[in-house]
Formats: structure tokens, C-alpha cells, sequence
């Protein structure tokens, strides 16, 4: 596991002081649901949004559609994913990492937003539920205003309809009908 812990070094540095609280909460989810998860699927968890981390919040022309078509749109999803897969790769690279698990971290953060196999599909949700666990205060207060409560709903509906297992499904649903009330209610 010590290519884990560079891995979340890289990511906590990299968030140059943003709280990276998400992305330790996937891995601990990921325990959870999975508790023997190798190396590349805990890199996977703690890396999966590192996109996100190296983003142009004001020039991108994906931010910018984002805001018009919500922050479930196909092209915007494809291109978070395979960024972060690639961004992680390069990193996994860089540290000597052997081949296959290069391959594997990014085959899994590749899909880490819509799932397809067992593996990605076990990140995803692990993802949706730290998303209910640590994100709902940043929605409600400052998403909202920019994307308004039609979008911020889609979004949380998206994020607890799009979980593939029972379990996790289970564990996130207080924090998703807690957010559904708040939105409402804001």
C-alpha cells in the first residue's frame, strides 16, 4: 500500500488546501463495500475526481457547459473521467508503478461517473455516497446559486439513482432524502 499513500499525498498536495474530504471518504466507502479492495481500486477511489483538482474553474469550456446543460451532461462526464484517468496515469508513471496496475487504476477512474463493470460500478457508488456524506453544504449554499434548484436536483437525484448495489443504496439514502428536504426547503 505504499503507492497508496503516494497517491493520496499527490492528491491532498495537489488540492493545494481544498478539502480532499471527498476523496478520502470514496476509499473509506470502497473499504467498506469491499473490504479485501487491492492497491488499484483504493487509487482509483482516492484519485477518481483529480480532474477536477487541475481545472480552469473560469476559462474551461466544460465549466461553461456545464451551467447550460447541468452537471450530468454525456460530454462533460466522458471528459471528467478520462482527465482524471489520465492525469492519475501519468502520475502512476511517474512513480514506476507496475503496467497492469497503471492499467487497472485507469480502466476503473475511466468510469468512475457512470460504472460498468463490477469493480467500477463498486466506485461509483462508493463515490455517490461519500458525495451525499461530504457535499451537500457546498451544493446548498453555493451551487445553488449558480445552477439553481431544477439542475441542483438533477444532480442529487442523478448521483443516488445512478447506485448499483443495495448496500450502498442503503447507506446513502438518509443523506439523499436529507438533501432532497433541504433543497426543498431552501
Amino acid at each position: 500500500m505504499e503507492l497508496y499513500k503516494k497517491v493520496k499525498k499527490f492528491v491532498i498536495n495537489s488540492s493545494k488546501g481544498s478539502s480532499t474530504k471527498h476523496y478520502e471518504r470514496t476509499a473509506y466507502w470502497i473499504k467498506q463495500l469491499k473490504p479485501n479492495a487491492d492497491e488499484a481500486l483504493l487509487i482509483a477511489a482516492i484519485a477518481h475526481d483529480i480532474e477536477r483538482v487541475f481545472r480552469d474553474k473560469k476559462k474551461t469550456y466544460y465549466e461553461i457547459r456545464k451551467k447550460k446543460v447541468g452537471m450530468t451532461d454525456k460530454n462533460f462526464l466522458d471528459y471528467h473521467q478520462t482527465t482524471s484517468a489520465k492525469i492519475i496515469g501519468n502520475f502512476l508513471e511517474k512513480h514506476n508503478a507496475d503496467k497492469n496496475l497503471i492499467k487497472r487504476v485507469k480502466m476503473l477512474v475511466s468510469k468512475h461517473e457512470v460504472g460498468g463493470n463490477k469493480n467500477q460500478n463498486l466506485l461509483k457508488d462508493a463515490d455517490s455516497i461519500s458525495f451525499f456524506e461530504n457535499n451537500l453544504k457546498d451544493f446548498l449554499k453555493n451551487k445553488l446559486k449558480i445552477f439553481g434548484k431544477q439542475k441542483i436536483r438533477q444532480k442529487f437525484d442523478w448521483m443516488y439513482d445512478r447506485i448499483t448495489s443495495r448496500k450502498a443504496k442503503q447507506i446513502a439514502k438518509k443523506w439523499y432524502e436529507k438533501a432532497i428536504k433541504e433543497l426543498e426547503e431552501s
